[in-house]
């Protein structure tokens, strides 16, 4: 993938996300400079996604651990397990606030 490609997708996710985030009460969330996205929740924990363009991937840091995910046959994929993006922070945004948070797909 061109590096206008990875940014693209990167810009597209990042809309995405912050139009999902911007439904849920349970959350705060900020996009910083250089695509760096904080979703804060009630207890002041964090989740954090942010560009990788070096790597041409999304990197998330959460509590339970750190992601990779890569563009790989139409969808971010974590590079251990092959989880979706949104599956996995649907999954770690509802640990972190303690109810059920989904992302969609």
């Amino acid at each position: 993938m061109t590096e206008r490609e990875y940014h693209n997708l990167a810009d597209a996710l990042f809309a995405r996300l912050e139009d999902r985030l911007s439904c849920i009460d349970a959350v705060d969330f900020e996009l910083g400079a250089g695509g760096v996205l904080e979703i804060e929740f009630a207890d002041a924990s964090r989740i954090v996604v942010n560009r990788q363009a070096a790597a041409q991937e999304i990197w998330v840091a959460a509590k339970s651990g750190g992601f990779h995910f890569r563009y790989v046959d139409g969808a971010w994929r974590d590079t251990r397990s092959g989880e979706a993006l949104f599956a996995l922070l649907s999954r770690l945004a509802s640990e972190q606030a303690g109810t059920r948070i989904d992302l969609g797909d």
